[in-house]
């Protein structure tokens, strides 16, 4: 009797943290879809910030994000591998402990580490500093990922493919990889989506711009950087686009997130 008494209390518990929980997130959105979509409108995809359009910022982050995916997908990947299929002895184990404390690292301290170590030296922010910024935070998880889904790999399909005569490393790529090239897609895309949003470390590597620029080596825009600074601005045009722009972030990333799960989901 008493431990059914304690088990309805500790369900009821969490059917109210998860109501709650589910409430706030509603509330969230919700506000956010109806302040982003009374300030949306079509100029805002043609017109530079300067001109009261996104059009510099949303390109701008997808160059950052594209370059840090440039860098980190592969050594990611490469170090998932490595980890998974050539460690032996205590690095592996090393390489996995460190993946995981730089994946629970908060991305500020990324953003002062770069800060330090590019910033300073080269004297003044940079797209590049911002792009080294995301890709530093979506090795961690690209490696975390990868590893999982070889792990899942049975091992008797290496031990086939060994046994017709095929190389490891022919047999890393030819079977393995392509046995777990779904989870490693859905965890590669989970990455895009966890960088694509980030603005503390932006904040101190690349900031933002008003105008359009593809010029890396400079102040870059940003679109997460330019919801900061557009949300504390005074002017209430300014707020409005902080608005539009936030709710074009969170599209972009629901997107992200929910193409992974059809993926997943497609190939069960």
């Amino acid at each position: 009797m008493k431990r059914l008494l304690i088990n309805k209390i500790v369900l009821s518990l969490c059917t109210l943290s998860a109501i709650l929980g589910i409430v706030f997130l509603g509330w969230i959105l919700t506000t956010l879809f109806i302040k982003g979509i009374s300030s949306f409108h079509f100029s805002l995809f043609v017109n530079d910030l300067i001109n009261g359009g996104l059009r510099n910022l949303i390109i701008g982050q997808f160059i950052l994000v594209g370059l840090a995916s440039i860098v980190g997908i592969p050594l990611g990947m490469i170090a998932g591998i490595y980890i998974r299929e050539y460690g032996r002895g205590k690095y592996p184990n090393i390489i996995r402990n460190l993946s995981d404390i730089m994946m629970s690292a908060p991305s500020i301290v990324i953003g002062a580490f770069v800060y330090a170590v590019v910033v300073v030296p080269s004297g003044h922010t940079s797209g590049f500093a911002g792009a080294i910024a995301l890709s530093i935070m979506m090795i961690p998880i690209v490696i975390s990922t990868t590893d999982s889904m070889l792990s899942l790999v049975p091992k008797e399909l290496r031990e086939a493919g060994i046994a017709l005569g095929a190389s490891k490393y022919k047999v890393i790529f030819d079977i393995v990889i392509r046995s777990a090239k779904v989870g490693i897609m859905t965890g590669i895309l989970l990455a895009i989506a966890r960088i694509i949003g980030e603005t503390a470390p932006l904040l101190f590597t690349s900031q933002t711009s008003n105008y359009f620029s593809l010029d890396l080596t400079h102040a870059f825009p940003s679109l997460t950087v330019s919801i900061y600074t557009l949300a504390n601005d005074v002017e209430a045009s300014s707020r409005d686009l902080a608005w539009a722009a936030s709710f074009i972030l969170t599209v972009l990333v629901l997107f992200i997130n929910l193409s992974g799960k059809f993926i997943t989901r497609n190939k069960k």
